[in-house]
């Protein structure tokens, strides 16, 4: 590296495409080492002590009573009402303005409330009033009969005792299993905490996951948004249980050496006006952009003034509560192209690197997501972050003092978009094994990746999941054993090596949603109006895949055998996959990695005898096939068999021979040199 080429910094180092933006790089790096020191006063305190407003904001419980927080500057009185006054509004739970501030506060005796009481805010503004639910209130409860929103007191006798102390994730590599809390049991209703801790973490543990990134954990008022539309940041569902259980929950996943990670929604906020932030206090900006940024064009909600201090405090402080308070290992940021771009990426295309650097992108949000991520390293340095990004922007999850955003990984959301544009597309026979490798491999040098095949998204209503799309209704027809059709043998087969070369040419992680890993059918459609409110589509069937006379097994065990076989590799991410062969006309592809050779025939009919790939010399076994009967394959191959490398005295001075195999059409096989 020469002096100039040091000069630059670390992001453009990487990247010498980047060096046309390095003034805009370097400024965006600025902006928020500024904002660190603004906001930590220059050092005087740490940027955890600044995001500790959960502690301050909000009802405690104090040595001599209560005393209840509100951040609410447009307001001109604010009472508390509830079950421990009729909901009138008394003079003894009558606010105060805190002098000079935009807070108001209420002293209360200790018989003044209780555990359990019910509340709100009635909030008194020039010219209105409203009742709210207070931004910071930790619990929040709907009534069964109602079906309205209440904060509720929320001080049980007992505090959650905390079994395992010290959680440190296993990141080598971080195998997530997506999940949600609700639809997680094969009854049609709401699944709880416990439910889920009982009957569902078991099955997590045995296939092999390290990671639950757990969805909706944030309170929302609508059920079937799948917790996109948070209306209190603070509070845990209730409909899915009590915080106590939800801690309990994390619990049991550290005590098997789970880390759990959950979907936190920064990026916008519920229009709800009783149960959200829409308009705390008369002023709908409050905790929002004004004018023509205020609306979310395209999800129908509000967005989230970064720009504003107050606001940053109270974004930073719901990441370190979440941390601290339930013990969470960190998060997966959603929709952080949203906050990126004034467009919010829509109808963007990002073909060059110009649309990263044009003016169009949210500096504010930039600067929050920066320190969101110093935030959470401080608080927790094992934490993990993750980045939901299509846009592709160079740095999100490079580190802050090379210059970038400081997510520990960001979402290789382009591997599912072509798995469903070529299943979608093309024909088995136009499969290109140069597509494949490529759109699996292809990631920055500096950045750690999620590399997954499907998501929830694939799996709503209105879109297709993998075994949906391979195999359609006849999944309906044809998945009992001995009932397959062709349409099926092609379906269980291709699923199965689509998820291989998917996780096996990881640079960080691997993700599946829930029941994605045996082929649940069906899309995901949660109660609602059209469907007549019913539970059918939002729940998880696991019989299927504990019944052994249907297929479903097949996918399951294929997938627990495949992560197995992954973490035979020590540091399997940070071992280089290193390409050996490809033949598009073939349709085979071979790599490496580690001590791990795999190879993939996506030829629909034709199978190749002694085809040769160069390797390093020595003796492999068979340590997976997808087409072994035991996943629902046809077993044509001897797996028995040890395979020894043929002598090629133009390789040998390279240490490499010719391993030659029976390769089955429609399939693949990993092999382990010994």
């Amino acid at each position: 590296m020469n002096n100039a080429q040091s000069q630059h910094i670390g992001i453009v180092q990487h990247d010498g495409w980047l060096e046309p933006f390095e003034e805009a790089i370097r400024g965006r790096h600025d902006h928020a080492l500024w904002k660190i020191g603004q906001l930590t006063q220059n050092g005087e305190r740490t940027l955890s002590e600044f995001a500790s407003g959960y502690l301050y904001y909000g009802l405690h419980k104090t040595r001599n009573g209560w005393v209840f927080r509100e951040w609410a500057p447009n307001a001109v009185d604010i009472y508390l009402i509830g079950d421990f006054n009729n909901w009138q509004e008394s003079p003894n739970f009558r606010c105060h303005r805190v002098e000079g501030t935009g807070n108001w506060e209420l002293e209360l005796p200790k018989d003044a409330i209780k555990h359990g009481d019910l509340y709100k805010m009635s909030v008194h503004w020039a010219g209105g009033q409203g009742e709210r639910i207070p931004a910071w209130c930790q619990r929040v409860v709907q009534d069964e009969n109602t079906k309205i929103f209440s904060a509720q007191v929320w001080q049980p006798a007992r505090s959650y005792s905390w079994k395992v102390k010290d959680f440190q994730p296993n990141k080598d590599p971080l195998l997530i299993y997506e999940c949600h809390i609700g639809m997680g049991q094969d009854e049609e209703k709401v699944g709880t905490y416990k439910e889920f801790k009982d009957k569902v973490l078991p099955r997590v543990v045995k296939d092999g996951y390290n990671c639950i990134q757990i969805m909706a954990i944030q309170e929302h008022p609508y059920y079937g948004s799948f917790g996109y539309h948070v209306s209190s940041f603070f509070a845990p569902s209730s409909r899915f249980g009590t915080p106590e259980e939800l801690k309990s929950l994390i619990d049991a996943a550290h005590k098997q050496g789970l880390a759990v990670i959950m979907d936190i929604v920064h990026s916008h906020a519920v229009k709800n006006e009783v149960e959200g932030l829409g308009n705390l206090a008369g002023d709908p900006n409050q905790y929002f952009y004004p004018g023509d940024k205020h609306e979310h064009p395209a999800w129908d909600s509000l967005c989230f003034d970064y720009g504003k201090d107050d606001v940053i405090h109270f974004l930073l402080s719901n990441c370190k509560y979440w941390l601290e308070e339930f013990k969470f290992d960190g998060f997966r940021f959603d929709g952080v192209t949203s906050m990126l771009f004034y467009s919010h990426g829509l109808g963007e295309a990002f073909t060059n690197y110009a649309y990263y650097f044009n003016g169009h992108q949210d500096d504010n949000a930039i600067c929050y997501l920066t320190l969101a991520n110093k935030l959470i390293h401080e608080v927790n340095p094992h934490a993990i972050t993750i980045a939901e990004d299509v846009s592709g922007m160079p740095g999100l999850a490079a580190s802050f003092e090379d210059g970038g955003y400081g997510f520990d990984y960001r979402l290789a959301m382009n591997i599912p978009d072509y798995w469903i544009k070529t299943i979608k597309e093309q024909s088995d026979e136009e499969w290109r094994m140069s597509g494949i490798f490529w759109e699996t491999t292809n990631r920055r040098y500096d950045e750690k990746t999620i590399s997954y095949c499907e998501s929830h998204d694939q799996a709503l209503v209105g879109d297709k999941t993998i075994i949906f799309r391979l195999i359609d209704a006849d999944m309906y027809w044809h998945f009992s054993k001995g009932r397959e059709n062709e349409m099926v043998h092609r379906g269980i087969a291709l699923h199965k090596m689509i998820r291989l070369v998917t996780a096996s040419t990881i640079n960080g992680g691997y993700l599946n949603f829930m029941g994605n890993e045996f082929g649940h059918p069906e899309w995901i459609d949660f109660p609602r109006e059209g469907n007549g409110w019913s539970y059918k589509y939002a729940r998880r069937q696991w019989h299927l895949v504990d019944d052994k006379n249907l297929c479903y097994h097949w996918l399951g065990d294929f997938d627990r055998e495949m992560l197995a076989t992954i973490k035979t590799v020590d540091k399997f991410q940070q071992t280089p996959v290193v390409e050996i062969w490809y033949n598009d006309g073939d349709q085979v592809l071979a790599y490496s990695r580690g001590n791990l050779v795999f190879v993939f025939n996506f030829s629909p009919n034709r199978s190749f005898t002694d085809y040769g790939f160069l390797v390093p010399n020595g003796s492999y076994n068979v340590v997976l096939n997808t087409d072994a009967k035991e996943f629902g394959g046809n077993g044509l191959a001897d797996d028995s068999v040890q395979h020894d490398t043929n002598y090629d005295p133009l390789y040998d001075k390279d240490g490499k021979g010719w391993l030659k195999l029976y390769i089955p059409a429609r399939s693949a096989v990993v092999l382990r040199k010994q």
